[in-house]
């Protein structure tokens, strides 16, 4: 890189942190100012813009505010009082926002429910959510229905769009009731609360168990929101497309924040389709959108579509794009600005890619290294622990290599961790004695490399990277080398046991497309991959099964394993002695069981 191409770089990084740093300057842990202060501001200052575009629908800031005032009316009714928790089960929709920012307007918290879970698990997260009450609608009835024997106490359930009979438990709620006036309730309701005071409860995705509900304080609240505000530069002019699931901070926060607290309109769909994305894009005149980046490789895996480039995006912003999804979205569509951040709903660490450097997931230069409380430490694979020295402190990370990602925990908005409600799960991420006796880092669970230029590159989670013949394998590295083989529509690479061996074998699930050879692949994985990192098992399935915010559920492909008896999927053997994949049967499978091939 030549030193005007620096220079550019540079003003770009410092331009973009400078945004955001600007924009959370203010926020403080013992400030009275709260989230849904920052929302009434915004309301007051765009009052007649389009706030809100919603399946035909439109809603200017006042209307939106209005609508919040409605919901906390109604938990007025209902005796809802600060510091009472109510429960969100509903799919994205117009008063999704509006619903939880009337309860931080009387002081409660509310719980924001993904309303893809059924069974235990939902009946779990209603559980631990400590909610008497929950908003909801006539799609979650029949889920709602299915798990009350499974609640640890009984649920009042208040459906928005009630239509005919309702249920035990089960009351409608009119929402232009005259008895539910738009006039905002009084400030004097939540006086004494603090930012530092939870307003939200996000849960964890569950990809290997149970969610787990993080607690948002508004601090973090408004840190997310404001954040991205700054960062996505968003003007009044702006139209943000959002179609992740509001129950999660990416889009929930990030997307809605960077809207909403710049008098731009949020377009809103109620889930992602990637046949109807552009569409959507070119006839709302959208001009930002948020992402997940398996969103991103859903679309790069479409046909073509006329308005592919028939758009006036100027940005995308978001999480997890992977570099080969990245080059390839931004050729074939003509986006030339793909905002990557990294972060995680309850922890501390945040990082930016201002530059737009493919691949890495934020950036820290050397020169402002001071003022960021993040650091990678060495990290045994095997015991899935950081290393420690001698001195029982743990050994940072040197520039090239791979380590765990750690942020310091202060009491203040950026380096906080409220953590979790359950309080042992909250200590579980809590590395102590680091660096010094008595200090605390939070744990991100991720694995990060660090290069000489200040740029971060995601690696694994933790329990993805996996031992096979002494060498760890990063499972991201080798799904990115299957998805560069043509056909290959979506790889999720995981370890699985074999009896008799140590460490873990590699097994690909793969989503074939258009034109995929499995024969090839290979060849194509001996000429990509070394001998240890190369999948020994496949599994090919028609679709891989996700979580409601696009990232891969492993936990029951590692349970079936290679085992041709636990799935209807067909299952291959790299075979040793064939040089080829061979189908799986109840025999090869017993044969690999009992050590008849040398691995």
């Amino acid at each position: 890189m030549g030193p005007l191409a620096r220079i550019a770089r540079e003003v770009r990084f410092v331009s973009g942190l400078g945004r955001l740093f600007w924009r959370i300057r203010k926020i403080a842990p013992d400030s009275e100012s709260l989230i849904c202060d920052d929302f009434e501001e915004a309301c007051d200052r765009f009052a007649d813009h389009t706030a809100l575009v919603f399946e035909g629908e439109t809603y200017t800031y006042r209307q939106l505010d209005a609508l919040a005032n409605r919901f906390a009316a109604w938990g007025l009714a209902q005796g809802v009082a600060r510091g009472d928790t109510v429960a969100l089960l509903l799919p994205n929709r117009a008063e999704y926002v509006p619903a939880w920012m009337g309860m931080a307007k009387i002081g409660a918290a509310a719980a924001l429910i993904n309303n893809n879970l059924t069974g235990a698990a939902l009946a779990h997260c209603l559980s631990i959510s400590g909610a008497s009450h929950v908003l909801t609608d006539t799609d979650a009835l029949s889920a709602i229905g299915s798990i009350r024997a499974g609640l640890a106490r009984p649920l009042s359930y208040w459906v928005i769009d009630a239509k005919g009979e309702l249920g035990e438990h089960q009351r409608a709620l009119d929402l232009k009731a005259p008895k539910l006036a738009p006039e905002r309730p009084p400030r004097a309701l939540r006086a004494g609360l603090k930012s530092r005071d939870t307003a939200l409860y996000i849960y964890t995705s569950g990809t290997t168990g149970m969610p787990k509900a993080a607690k948002i304080a508004h601090t973090r609240a408004q840190l997310y929101m404001r954040a991205f505000a700054g960062a996505t530069n968003a003007k009044e002019s702006d139209r943000l497309y959002c179609a992740l699931p509001l129950y999660h901070s990416t889009g929930g926060l990030c997307g809605v924040g960077a809207a909403l607290l710049n008098g731009a309109t949020l377009v809103l769909r109620r889930k992602f389709s990637a046949s109807h994305f552009w569409d959507d894009i070119v006839d709302h005149n959208c001009t930002m959108f948020v992402y997940i980046g398996e969103l991103c490789r859903y679309l790069v895996n479409q046909p073509p579509h006329p308005k592919d480039r028939a758009h006036r995006l100027r940005l995308g912003f978001g999480n997890g794009l992977r570099p080969e999804v990245w080059s390839e979205f931004e050729t074939r569509f003509g986006l030339t600005r793909m905002l990557e951040f990294y972060g995680s709903t309850e922890g501390n660490v945040s990082l930016f890619n201002f530059d737009g450097k493919v691949g890495a997931i934020g950036r820290v230069p050397p020169y402002l290294r001071h003022r960021f409380d993040v650091k990678l430490v060495r990290f045994d694979v095997e015991a899935e622990a950081p290393v420690r020295g001698e001195d029982g402190l743990c050994m940072p990370c040197p520039i090239g290599d791979v380590g765990e990602a750690i942020g310091l925990i202060k009491d203040d908005a950026r380096g906080g961790y409220s953590g979790y409600a359950d309080r042992a799960a909250s200590e579980k991420k809590i590395l102590r004695d680091v660096f010094t006796r008595g200090d605390a880092w939070f744990r991100t669970g991720d694995l990060m490399r660090e290069d000489t230029d200040g740029y971060f590159y995601f690696i694994d989670r933790i329990g993805d990277t996996f031992r096979w013949k002494g060498e760890n394998v990063s499972t991201t590295e080798v799904a990115e080398a299957i998805a560069r083989y043509p056909g290959v529509d979506e790889a999720n690479v995981y370890g699985v046991q074999i009896e008799k061996l140590d460490g873990r074998a590699g097994m690909a699930a793969i989503t074939p497309g258009e034109g995929f050879d499995l024969a090839g692949l290979r060849d194509f994985l001996a000429r990509e991959l070394p001998n240890y990192a190369r999948p020994l098992f496949i599994r090919i399935q028609p679709a891989i099964e996700t979580t409601g915010t696009f990232k891969y559920r492993k936990v029951d492909l590692v349970r079936d394993g290679f085992d041709p008896t636990k799935t209807e999927f067909d299952l291959y053997f790299d075979h040793p002695l064939a040089h080829r994949y061979e189908r799986i049967t109840r025999v090869l499978y017993e044969e690999i069981q009992s050590g008849a091939f040398k691995l």
